[in-house]
């Protein structure tokens, strides 16, 4: 079949039939909507908008005849201009609001072609468009499955094609714009006369107007709404104009336009008046398009005329299905995929210092240029804004790209080795310009030079190829041309780009350059070293940093200022002295369960109304433990400089190592001149009505004052002066004050002139640090947490320990250093928890939401967070404030602080909802050890319980309303009907104990639920049904377990599938109902899991292959889910090897998840599952805990409203869990949205748990969480009592289904509008507004349709055609053997996953003795052998992209380059990045270089590659990696068990180990050189490899060079240690 059909028919079935709408009514006509802005009324609309068809008057200007006839028309300039264009109003700066940041995210594939002889060809457009069409799996389509998010071109103007119409042009003094207008006769007309003017004004001819010929019927229905009306205009310049002074008028007369459009056009229509581009050089054609129909639809693009010597390409993703057709790319000057996750802060400090942008090359318009971007515009489009005015300014575009997007300079030996100059650079700009930091690769072109640059992390695929006739390929897959075969004797290199990498075409001096090159060629172009020296000083330079030895109050003094700020007994000892001790943020367990604070009746901390953001799905989480090579905290006191003039007197700045101060450090920089410091104290008079309000006001007044004098650092202090704490003047809370300060210097042009340092006492844990730098602060000095520190070394108690031995002997400034690095250390872990790898990115990024405080708050202190419930006011804060304060002011004096029990539940302390009383209350209703008897009266007393318990989460606030009468119970669908709605939460075995995990399956399993293995794979013994049971209800097939009957099963319905893989296998998921892929987990989003080194028994360690007592830590997902088509690749991973298990996305609520959701749901998922904040863990760090995540009901809320506007609700099914305890918390997700319930510590306590919080310590007294097999042994669960349970709930939702007049869930499910808010009085605010909970989103079909549909399809596979081949299925059915040949595209993507879970059907993962050898030629598709599996042999020869091997468990792959390729394959990247990822056996041999973290989370694989990227054995548990070539830095990072053997040919490899774990030795060992000459002999004998028959030719000098990684679980084998003899049995299996 033809590559290209293929590739086409692939992407058309991206849903199987069942859900492929038909086509729409006509509609009468309707005059089209406007684009409309990106806010939630706008997105409603979209709901009416979207199905209203285009009438036919107001449709875009008749097709035209001929594909000729795009005529143009000539424009008589008019001699008075009727309507100038509108004058510049007085700018007034606006700070970017992250709810219009959050309606739009995406990802994309990108690539470009160029000639470097600079050679125009119509074959490089016809190139650009199949490589186009061959990346469509990487972008997605909306609801209708037509309108694509959005594909496009960038290429040079094509002026052969526009002189046959206007033989008259100029080229050297032409510009072209592509121009979108609103379809509409008199918009229309309004715009061009709006250019027109602006140009006459400006004046610049306009030579006509040229309508670009358009295909409608290419065009998706939901494009077509939007669909604009697409011209040409044709400017001549002013006389002499051209080159890039020409380049430069047209950016200014575009600027002109766009401030003259939004001053007169209709708000709601200036974005549909859209220029592309206007420029000299350089054209973009796109649109809200598919891949395949975008040169159909530009008619122009098939024009044999249309000829350039290079093009850019781009597909799009956009996990909102209101893509708008302007925010297609490419850009102007850039292609992006990835997400930008600083955003919010890149726009406000853009914002803060567009008035100080000036250089002599604009003549003084610098003023015409902004506001340069905006938050309703995506990343992509802003982060072009800033990198065009630097292009147009005379900057290349590889320095603009360096210094906006730089590379993680710091402990690179290769860059330190090879260009160090770089550093200067960097070093430099980072005073200018802070990073717009994430996962990126970027594509540009100023029409001059064409190049591609990675992020610092190289989370983005990109691969690049050079042909003997001097044509650059760069793409984000390679295959795309599907001429791998065909045209490998004309390819002379392929290579890939690293993190932080460049690689740039030079179209005018016919150059090609890669990093190092280009890194030189920049910073070699000032004395960038020179400069740094003159403006910047670090630290040590101020002074010497001293920690204090003595405390700086007595201890009564002391506990009454903890007490008035509002530290309680908790915070000092369980967060402040362990860190002070230890030295790192404290871990916990068990979920949150205590009420909102702004429910909350006890005084908190204003950070405790916020909580962390984090990635999920749109861009990946970092690794702050294995990767934080890439993170920095550094920050710079100082003003900023004028970054369109860099220079030697740009700045004087100060360097901060950290952004926590010592006091003697504050002292410093207090006192030093050059920064000309003013310290300011942050008072409000106590008991005076507004008084917190108008001492913030005056604050910033004379904040203001000082810095307009010159100030560059100002100081926020709430330092008690000499005399003492005053209870008349309390301070303001240190966050609303830095808040506050930031945004008015942001309001009055003035932030970027200083910088704010925090003196406070209210900064003690890592939540309150990284609030203060995120919203603003660049330093901060937590004084009372180093007094805590010191006070508590010091105290008799402390020292009577450390005399016991029970605490480690410290010194007073360990204990001070200590508190400091575990603030730093945790900082980091909140920033990566977003992805953000700088904290100068993360700085004022306000990377935060806020539950519970109201809009005069957010507006004057936190502008643009996202806060939707309202809430606290000003004066209820000072309510608060002077709450806490008087504490520090008690009759008789303090011995202890007060115990809040806002971590552990305590008698007089916060009311937590999983407590004791209602773990009795329920066991005795469920009849825990008491035979399993049912209980109704105390189920009664259960619900009481509830219905008397103060308020602690949103849907407390909520009351069901009806319009129905009651009905009897009996006309209501059973029990059993609701039942299967039910879930249970992925809690691992391993976390809790093997008793509870298949108890809990059994039970769900008996009531038709479902419930999760969790992490760690499962026990093939527990998918048999049980047939033993004696009278006793005991089975010897499971002794440990009691109540059982025959015909039970333990099997988990719903397999995860989680970032660490452990026991993901293809048998595994072959044996799966639904498989579950958790992005994030309600704990601790963002973060991966941790399992204690004394909870992996021998049969935990077996399940996970991995080792008993080595503690197992889950990478963060990110390694192959670092965007949302990564994420929609694993769905198509998961699909593929079990077509008939349906897959599930966990994702944890916070604002922005119904956008995030709508990308999962394009990308083919067909179940969504939304947690909450409050999930319970095994193991987590307080402040994860506590602080990250968002609520329930907020997240469910958004996420089918969002689902519902796009017509997207129907295609997946939506589960909740999150703090679901009764039939209540059911309904209520059940009119919410939900279709399916989940339950987690609930059903734990319904198995014997008694809340003792000590999961995380192996010690649970009643063996629910513990491994220790005499705790389990007191496990008092039967699966009875979780029926009982259950059985209950169902019942109580009856009953208000009943009392309400409903029959059955499906009549409620969605429907909000049968909420109401509840009058409760609540102790703090009466601001509390829950309309966003309340609002029905529309008809979303029924819920039990949805939940029967069939599983999503990934439509007509490769591997159909092998297994329909009756040979092969002879095969596999009989054991037989075989061999096959088949070709392979890029669009094949995991190829032979399918056939792997076939085998794994028939003979599990080990059974299978026959053997199927396939050969495949071309270019294998992402997750190319994935899964692989025993008797599966298969080669490839041509090429293949990322995660080659994913999940592997067996058999063998060999990748090989195509025969007579001209380069040196030891030389060419041949595999992409993750292969190997989460691999449990086989082997893989790949004669040519891998890409990134290659054989991350490996656990028993065995590879040879023969060079490889960054990260390599990245988390390795087990098997064996060689490589034959050089390797990036941070090897072995996490690698706990396996080898590995490097090649050293230069000298330089152990400079890019990670030894934070593993030895590096040379190969010692007998057994270890046969070892290492066994996997090199098979690589030569499988891939013919010249690489490896010269080392084995050679082998005693060979020999020499290799290095072995030696993890601490190997160091007692006999391949590592000499001492350790082979045993007998093994020396046969060592040779063979």
């Amino acid at each position: 079949m033809d590559a290209q059909l293929r590739a086409q028919q692939r992407a058309g079935s991206r849903l199987d039939n069942s859900q492929q709408r038909p086509a729409l009514p006509v509609v009468p006509t309707v005059p089209r909507a406007p684009a409309g802005r990106r806010s939630a009324q706008a997105q409603a609309k979209n709901v009416v908008r979207a199905t209203a068809a285009q009438s036919g008057a107001s449709r875009a200007v008749a097709p035209l005849a001929a594909s000729t006839g795009a005529l143009c028309q000539p424009v008589l300039m008019p001699e008075v201009v009727v309507e100038p264009a509108a004058e510049p109003s007085a700018y007034e700066p606006k700070v970017a609001d992250m709810e219009e940041i959050l309606a739009e995210r995406d990802a994309c594939g990108v690539g470009f072609i160029a000639s470097l002889k600079n050679i125009k060809s119509h074959t490089v457009v016809k190139q650009a468009l199949t490589a186009l069409g061959c990346m469509e799996h990487r972008g997605a389509c909306s609801a209708d499955n037509d309108s694509g998010d959005g594909a496009g071109l960038m290429t040079q103007i094509p002026w052969k094609l526009l002189k046959k119409e206007m033989p008259q042009l100029n080229e050297l003094t032409t510009g072209v714009g592509m121009v979108f207008m609103p379809n509409n006769d008199e918009l229309e007309a309004q715009c061009k006369q709006i250019l027109e003017s602006v140009c006459a004004k400006e004046g610049v001819k306009v030579l006509g107007w040229r309508k670009v010929p358009v295909d409608h019927d290419v065009v998706g229905r939901f494009a077509r709404v939007t669909e604009p009306r697409i011209w040409q205009v044709l400017i001549e310049g002013k006389p002499g104009q051209v080159g890039d002074e020409l380049e430069r008028e047209l950016f200014v007369v575009r600027k002109l336009v766009e401030k003259a459009k939004n001053a007169q056009l209709p708000v709601e229509f200036a974005p549909d008046f859209y220029l592309c581009t206007l420029s000299s050089r350089t054209i973009v054609y796109k649109g809200m398009l598919r891949s395949a129909v975008v040169g159909s639809f530009y008619r122009d693009l098939e024009n044999p005329d249309f000829e350039s010597a290079f093009a850019i390409y781009h597909r799009r993703f956009s996990t909102n299905t209101t893509p708008k057709w302007p925010l297609a790319q490419p850009m102007r000057v850039l292609g992006h995929n990835g997400e930008i996750n600083t955003l919010q802060g890149n726009l406000n400090w853009v914002v803060s210092r567009e008035h100080e942008l000036n250089n002599p090359i604009w003549k003084g318009r610098e003023s015409e240029l902004t506001p340069l971007c905006n938050a309703a515009q995506s990343d992509s489009a802003n982060l072009d804004n800033v990198a065009e005015l630097l292009v147009r300014t005379g900057f290349d575009p590889q320095e603009a790209l360096m210094l906006l997007v730089p590379e993680a300079y710091r402990n690179h030996p290769d860059l330190v080795k090879e260009y160090p100059e770089v550093i200067d650079f960097y070093e430099f700009y980072e005073g200018l310009q802070e990073g717009w930091d994430g996962p990126a690769l970027l594509v540009f072109s100023d029409g001059k030079r064409v190049g591609a640059r990675l992020d610092r992390n190289g989370l983005r695929p990109a691969r690049f190829w050079r042909t003997k006739d001097d044509m650059i390929y760069v793409a984000s897959e390679v295959g795309v041309l599907g001429d791998v075969i065909s045209n490998a004797d004309n390819i002379v290199a392929k290579g890939r780009l690293g993190p932080g990498q460049m690689v740039c075409a030079d179209l005018e001096k016919a150059t090609f350059m890669e990093t190092g090159a280009i890194s030189k060629m920049v910073a070699t172009r000032q004395p960038y070293k020179e400069w740094l020296q003159k403006g910047l000083r670090r630290l040590a330079d101020l002074g010497e940093s001293t920690f204090l030895n003595e405390p700086m109050y007595d201890s009564a003094t002391m506990l009454r200022l903890q007490a008035a700020i509002g530290m309680g007994a908790e915070d000092a000892t369980m967060v402040v002295e362990s860190q002070a001790q230890t030295g790192v943020e404290p871990t916990y367990c068990m979920g949150d369960d205590i009420p909102l604070a702004v429910l909350s009746d006890k005084p908190h901390m204003l950070y405790n109304y916020f909580k962390q953001r984090f990635a999920q799905v749109t861009n990946p989480p970092i690794d702050p433990l294995r990767e934080g090579l890439v993170m920095s905290l550094e920050m710079r006191l100082g003003a900023r400089g004028n970054l369109l003039a860099p220079g030697a007197d740009s700045y004087k700045q100060v360097q901060l190592d950290s952004p926590i101060l010592l006091e003697s450090e504050l002292q410093a920089v207090a006192s030093d001149k050059t920064l000309g410091t003013k310290s300011f104290k942050i008072f409000f008079e106590a008991g005076k009505e507004g008084s917190l309000e108008a001492a913030l006001r005056k604050l910033c007044t004379d904040v203001e004052a000082a810095v307009r004098a010159g100030c560059q650092c100002v100081v926020l202090s709430d330092r008690p002066d000499a005399s003492g704490m005053d209870a008349g003047r309390a301070p303001i809370p240190a966050l609303l004050a830095v808040g506050a300060v930031h945004h008015h210097l942001i309001r009055t042009s003035l932030r970027s002139d200083t910088s704010i340092v925090a003196d406070t006492a209210t900064c003690f844990s890592t939540h309150h640090a990284a609030m203060l730098i995120g919203f603003g602060a660049h330093a901060i000095c937590p004084y009372l947490g180093y007094e805590t520190s010191r006070q508590w070394r010091l105290s008799s108690r402390t020292q009577s320990l450390i005399k016991a031995g029970k605490v480690p002997d410290i010194s007073v400034q360990a204990a001070q250093k200590n508190f400091k690095k575990s603030l730093e250390k945790g900082v980091l872990k909140i920033l990566s928890k977003m992805g953000i790898s700088l904290l100068s990115c993360y700085h004022g990024a306000q990377i935060f939401e806020a539950y519970g405080l109201g809009k005069d708050v957010v507006d004057m202190c936190f502008r643009g967070t996202v806060s939707r419930i309202g809430g606290m006011s000003l004066a209820d804060l000072q309510r608060e404030a002077e709450s806490l304060w008087t504490k520090g002011f008690p009759e008789k004096a303090m011995t202890k602080l007060e115990e809040y029990g806002f971590i552990q539940s305590r008698p007089k302390g916060e009311y937590h909802s999983n407590n004791q009383e209602m773990a009795k209350l329920l066991h005795k209703a469920i009849g825990l050890g008491n035979g399993s008897q049912a209980n109704p009266e105390a189920y009664k007393a259960y619900q009481q319980h509830f219905a008397e318990a103060p308020v602690a989460v949103l849907r407390d606030c909520l009351d069901f309303k009806s319009d129905r009468a009651p009905i009897p119970i009996d006309q209501v669908e059973p029990a059993a009907a609701i039942m299967e709605r039910f879930c249970t939460g992925g809690m691992s075995l391993g976390a809790i104990s093997r008793e509870t995990h298949e108890t809990i399956a059994i039970a769900m399993n008996r009531i038709g639920g479902k419930s999760n293995s969790g992490e760690g794979g499962e026990d093939p013994t527990r998918w048999l049904k049980l047939a033993d049971v004696d009278e006793a209800g005991k089975s010897a097939s499971v002794p440990h377990l009691r109540g059982l009957r025959n015909g039970d099963t333990a099997t988990s319905k719903i397999k995860q599938v989680a970032s660490g893989r452990f026991g993901v296998t293809p048998e595994y998921i072959m044996n799966a109902d639904q498989l579950e892929i958790k992005v994030a987990q309600g704990a601790k989003p963002g973060e991966g899991g941790q399992l204690p080194g004394q909870k992996v028994s021998p049969y935990i360690a077996q399940l996970r292959r991995s080792k008993p007592g080595v503690p197992l830590i889950s990478p963060p997902p990110h390694h192959d889910i670092y965007s949302i088509e990564d994420l929609a690749q694993l769905i198509y991973d998961l699909h593929q090897v079990n077509p008939k298990a349906k897959v599930s996305v966990k994702l944890v609520a916070e604002a922005g998840i119904g956008v995030v959701a709508s990308g999962v749901a394009k990308a083919n998922a067909d179940i969504i599952q939304v947690s909450g904040h409050d999930g319970g863990t095994g193991a987590s760090p307080i402040s994860s805990i506590k602080h990250a995540g968002g609520p329930m009901e907020m997240g469910l809320a958004e996420t089918h409203q969002t689902l519902v506007r796009n017509e997207l609700r129907e295609r997946v099914v939506l589960r909740v869990d999150g703090g679901v305890r009764n039939g209540r918390d059911v309904l209520l997700g059940a009119l919410l949205g939900a279709d399916e319930f989940g339950f987690g510590t609930v059903a734990m306590i319904a198995t014997g748990c008694i809340m003792a919080r000590v999961c995380h310590t192996n010690n649970c007294p009643v063996g629910v969480a513990s491994q220790r097999e005499e705790l389990r042994a007191r496990f008092p669960g039967a699966p009875e009592d979780l029926v009982n349970y259950f059985h209950f709930v169902a019942e109580e939702v009856r009953a208000s289904l009943a009392e309400m007049g409903y029959r059955s869930l499906d009549e409620v499910i969605g429907r909000a509008d049968l909420l109401t808010q509840r009058t409760v009085k609540l102790a703090k605010t009466d601001g509390l507004d829950l309309s966003f909970l309340t609002t029905f989103a529309g008809a979303s079909g029924a819920s039990s349709v949805r939940r029967a549909q069939e599983v999503h399809d990934n439509g007509p596979q490769l591997d159909d055609r092998i297994l329909a081949d009756a040979e092969v299925m002879d095969a596999i059915v009989r054991q037989r053997s075989v061999q096959k040949a088949f070709d392979i595209i890029n669009t094949d993507r995991s190829a032979l996953g399918r056939v792997a879970g076939v085998i794994a059907k028939h003979h599990g993962d080990n059974g299978f003795a026959g053997h199927v050898r396939l050969t495949l030629t071309g270019s294998g598709g992402q997750s190319f052998g994935c899964f692989c599996i025993k008797g599966l042999e298969v080669k490839l020869v041509g090429e293949a992209n990322d995660y080659v091997g994913k999940g592997m468990n067996g058999g063998e792959i060999a990748i090989v380059p195509p025969p007579g390729s001209p380069f040196r394959s030891e030389d060419a990247s041949l595999v992409g990045n993750t292969c190997l990822y989460g691999a449990t056996g086989g082997r893989l041999f790949v004669n040519g270089r891998a890409g990134e973290r290659f054989a991350v989370r490996n656990s028993m694989a065995e590879a040879v590659v023969e060079g490889a990227g960054d990260h390599c054995c990245e988390y390795m548990t087990g098997g064996c990696v060689v490589v034959l070539g050089s390797v990036g830095r941070n090897v072995a990072a996490g690698m706990t068990g396996g080898l590995g053997y490097f090649l050293d040919e230069d000298g330089s490899f152990c400079d890019k180990v990670n030894t934070e774990i593993v030895a590096v030795q040379r190969v010692v060992t007998t057994a270890g050189e046969a070892h290492l000459k066994g996997l090199i002999s098979a690589h030569a004998d499988r891939t013919g490899s010249a690489k490896a028959k010269a080392l084995l030719a050679n082998w005693e000098a060979s020999l020499g060079k290799f290095w072995q990684l030696v993890p601490p679980a190997e160091k007692n084998t006999p391949e590592v240690n000499p001492s350790v003899v082979v045993p007998q049995a093994a020396k046969v299996a060592v040779t063979a």
